[in-house]
Parts: C-alpha cells; sequence; structure tokens
C-alpha cells in the first residue's frame, strides 16, 4: 500500500477514536485457522495461540482500508501527492547516498534506477512512512473481521506466520501499513517470501533498515514480473479526429499493439516494434483528460500495486530525479 492512501486517511481519521479489541483464539473462524496452520505447516499451536491472541483488531484499520486514494481522487490530485519538490529533492539525495549499490543492482537486473527510487519513494518517501501498524495487527483485523477481503487477508497473515518462522522474527516486532505492506517497499508477506532478497550478503532479509537489501528485492520483484530491460514504459498520446479505437477502460493489462493503436487514431511516438503490447489510458489531470500509451513495463509496475495511476506516478517521479540528480551533476 502507498503513502497517498495513508495520507488521505490519516486525515479523515485524524480525530476519530479508534476501537481496539484482542483477537478472540475461542472463534470458531481463528480455531479453524489454527488448526489449518498446525495440519498443513506443522506449526506450533502454543506460539500460535499466543501470537494470535496478543494481536489486536483495530477500526482504524477496517476504516483505513475502505477508502484507498486511487478510488477517491482524480489522477491530477494523486499525482500531486508525489511530484513534489520535497520528494523529488529527496529522491536524488537517496541516488546520490545510494549511487554505487543503485547502479550496481541495476545492471545486475536490468530494472532502471529511475524505477527503484521511484518506487520506494512512492511507497514510502524514502523510509519516512512506512506505518506504524503491527502487521500481526493489521492482518488479524483484515483476516477475521474484513469479510470482504478475509479470504485474501487470511492467505497474507498465513504467509506473515511462515516468514516469522523462517526468518527468526518476533511476530511483534514487524510494522507497516494498516494493510501489512512491511518496510521500505512496502511487500505484502507473500511477496516478501517470493521476492526479497539478501542483497547485502549478510544472512538476512531485511527490508525495514537494510538499503542495499531494499533495492536488491525491488529490483528482484520486477526481474521476476519479466522486466524488459532498456524497453519504453510509457508515452503521452493524443486522438485524431478520425480515432475510431474503443474507450479506454484503463484495463491492467495490454490490449492492442502499437500498429493496431496508430492506425484506429491514437497519435503517439515510440521506438517500439509495431507489434510490441501497448494499451490506451484516459486520466483526468488537471487540465482535462489526459491520454497515455503504456507498453509491457508499465504494466509490470501495476503488478506492485494494481493502479494506473500508481504505475504513472512511480514512472513520472523516477524521471524527474534522474532530472535533478543529472542536472546537479553538470
Amino acid at each position: 500500500m502507498n503513502t497517498a492512501t495513508r495520507l488521505i486517511v490519516a486525515a479523515l481519521l485524524a480525530s476519530a477514536p479508534a476501537a481496539a479489541f484482542a483477537i478472540d483464539t475461542e472463534r470458531a473462524d481463528v480455531r479453524d485457522f489454527i488448526d489449518e496452520m498446525v495440519a498443513e505447516y506443522d506449526y506450533d499451536r502454543t506460539t500460535l495461540v499466543k501470537v494470535l491472541a496478543g494481536a489486536e483488531s483495530k477500526s482504524a484499520i477496517i476504516d483505513a482500508i475502505s477508502r484507498p486514494a486511487e478510488r477517491t481522487l482524480t489522477w491530477g490530485d494523486y499525482r500531486k501527492i508525489f511530484m513534489t519538490p520535497e520528494r523529488i529533492q529527496a529522491g536524488a539525495d537517496f541516488w546520490r547516498e545510494h549511487d554505487a549499490t543503485l547502479r550496481r543492482i541495476s545492471a545486475d537486473t536490468g530494472v532502471s534506477i529511475e524505477i527503484l527510487v521511484g518506487i520506494i519513494g512512492v511507497e514510502t518517501f524514502y523510509g519516512r512512512i512506512t506505518g506504524n501498524y503491527r502487521v500481526v495487527d493489521s492482518l488479524s483485523t483484515l483476516a477475521f473481521d474484513y469479510p470482504p477481503r478475509a479470504k485474501f487477508f487470511r492467505r497474507e497473515l498465513q504467509q506473515f506466520l511462515l516468514l516469522v518462522r523462517e526468518e527468526g522474527m518476533d511476530a511483534n516486532d514487524a510494522t507497516g501499513s494498516y494493510a501489512g505492506a512491511m518496510g521500505a517497499p512496502q511487500f505484502m508477506p507473500s511477496s516478501f517470501r517470493a521476492y526479497a532478497v539478501d542483497a547485502s550478503d549478510d544472512g538476512k532479509r531485511d527490508i525495514w533498515s537494510n538499503w542495499t537489501d531494499v533495492i536488491g528485492s525491488v529490483a528482484n520483484y520486477f526481474v521476476r514480473h519479466k522486466w524488459q530491460p532498456q524497453q519504453e514504459v510509457v508515452t503521452r498520446a493524443t486522438l485524431a479526429d478520425t480515432w475510431n479505437g474503443a474507450a479506454p477502460d484503463n484495463s491492467l493489462k495490454t490490449t492492442d499493439t502499437v500498429a493496431s493503436l496508430q492506425s484506429s487514431g491514437v497519435q503517439f511516438a515510440t521506438a517500439l516494434d509495431d507489434d510490441a503490447d501497448s494499451a490506451l489510458l484516459k486520466l483526468d489531470g488537471d487540465g482535462g483528460d489526459e491520454y497515455w500509451v503504456g507498453f509491457h513495463n508499465f504494466f509490470v509496475i501495476t503488478r506492485y500495486n494494481r493502479s494506473v495511476m500508481y504505475a504513472l506516478a512511480v514512472h513520472q517521479l523516477g524521471q524527474e530525479i534522474a532530472l535533478e540528480v543529472h542536472n546537479a551533476a553538470g
């Protein structure tokens, strides 16, 4: 989960009292979850009951997840959250501070530095806003007291408990967003288990305080989702008077090719081949409708957060930071 959502929710809930209740381990659904963890993963029952009994279900978490910024803001408003001088400068400072690490990991993986710094900047403002909820509270609340997505969050609670055991962590120590996203890259537990790496070779996967592991883990996420090195991400487009294509629905997949979009009257510049996967996007910017064409790599970004606004914000922030770094270097 990203910074936009947390900022909006914080403003809405700042004055509201936050109710919290201990998880009842005698509840039927909680007992079923415990039985499943013991049977399928040989989890120690006593340890598990202790962890869940110490978790709290919090109304603030349910309130927060009910108001995702990507569904309540226009692109123009959403963009303003991230494209600020402060965040761009922080990104440039981060780039310069970790230049050697960024260059090494980018060279090894093919994931551009712009994308790496864009993701970390949008997600947590370079570690400034990572969330103060205990992950065990967030996931327990949503697993047992949020029916719309209970199935998903029970899986994530399961993954969290497994990674706690694998990594030798204290389940009460991990903090993150209201949705259970952890550390500087805001990985959900399943993403941590699948994609986090020990890029610093110290024997641990630390996405909270080890920036080498953070950068390496983000890069690995993109590699595993088939990022194409040195390929275009997205480009601005206009519609010709003769445009006769379908109205964009901003789905999270490529539905056309460069050639098919251009032949329908979508006007844009690209060095990609005619058969490159593409999709027309429509966003409500400050100046009215904006049209963009997203390519394969754009939709790889949406695997990190399933929103076209998010992907465009990551791309644009990374580009602005790169410009700042290069201009400062002369």
